[in-house]
């Protein structure tokens, strides 16, 4: 009898430490922008498991591809007030006009200098983490994709000439900052939802695409596609954002395992994201597509251009003095 009670007190006491022990596992969701099986897809993949094995298990990372919690604006607010976990994604202005500062035309003009200001203690770099702070969330890292370029469904005009008009009409996303750009360029700027894009260059709503990079119209608009212009418009930069209360309920050993995962992935993007731009300018043109490239004096004509006639713009529409101190300290 007391061997029996021993017996179903032994399991009792199991089956509830077992319980315990699920109850405090947790899975994280996270979100991002392309398909299944494309490059950050699989990055974090790796990222995830990263996290499952240093954790035991404790701490997954569950993946929804292709944008299926939401467009990245939505998720963004979505991951301030706690609904979604994290996610790796544009940043959206639409939450904070401030956060134009990310996709500034023109900035960075290589590589070198693209890691000094949006790699780790860069101007935009601490700039963005403070302004993701104030909606509750945390930026984990940054994610480098590519400089962007010009998709077009048909043959260029004058493209290393910023001074001629090309009436030649293209889709922007719905920010300033990539219409004014488009403008400048002497593009005919049309802003356009990013889900009703390639149909409108399929049926010659517009004749091209601007506001992503070699990877971005490769993924979407490949098919599209027949010039493109690597013409360095912007510094496409994602982030690994989470939840601020998501990360602090954390037990201390997980919040530094992700944390330091966070790290280790932003580092491994850096080494790599240069080689992945021009391999995909590769596809696009294995694709068919004809890859026009500008000699450095015409980007450096188009650069100067734009700066002069956009950045007071947008400078006016994210506050003058916040973002002309952002752009000193890229430039020192």
């Amino acid at each position: 009898m007391r061997n029996t009670l021993t017996k179903k007190l032994a399991l009792t006491l199991s089956l509830t430490l077992g319980a315990i022990t699920a109850a405090e596992a947790a899975t994280l969701k996270i979100s991002h922008v392309r398909p299944q099986g494309a490059i950050i897809d699989q990055e974090i993949k790796a990222f995830a498991t990263e996290v499952k094995q240093a954790t035991d298990g404790d701490l997954k990372v569950k993946i929804y591809a292709a944008s299926a919690l939401g467009d990245y604006t939505s998720v963004q607010e979505r991951i301030s007030v706690g609904a979604v976990d994290m996610a790796v994604q544009p940043a959206a202005a639409a939450a904070d006009r401030k956060m134009q500062i990310s996709s500034f035309p023109y900035i960075a003009e290589n590589w070198e200098q693209a890691r000094k200001i949006y790699g780790p203690g860069g101007a935009i770099y601490d700039a963005m983490k403070k302004l993701y702070a104030k909606q509750d969330i945390t930026m984990l890292a940054a994610y480098p994709v590519y400089f962007g370029g010009i998709a077009l469904n048909r043959d260029a005009v004058s493209p290393g000439d910023v001074d001629v008009k090309k009436g030649i009409k293209v889709r922007v996303p719905g920010i300033k900052s990539f219409q004014l750009t488009g403008d400048s360029l002497g593009y005919i700027s049309s802003p356009i939802p990013f889900s009703e894009a390639f149909t409108a260059v399929q049926t010659g709503v517009v004749d091209g695409v601007i506001g992503s990079g070699a990877e971005g119209y490769y993924a979407s608009f490949r098919d599209v596609t027949k010039t493109y212009l690597p013409v360095n418009t912007h510094f496409e930069v994602w982030y690994m954002i989470i939840n601020s209360e998501t990360l602090a309920d954390l037990d201390a050993d997980e919040r530094d395992t992700l944390q330091k995962a966070a790290l280790a992935f932003e580092a491994k993007r850096w080494e790599r994201a240069e080689s992945d731009q021009a391999a995909y300018e590769q596809k696009l043109a294995d694709n068919g597509a004809t890859i026009v490239r500008l000699s450095d004096a015409e980007l450096a004509a188009a650069a100067k251009k734009v700066r002069a006639e956009v950045w007071p713009q947008i400078l006016e529409d994210v506050g003058a003095s916040w973002g002309q101190g952002i752009l000193d300290q890229a430039a020192n």
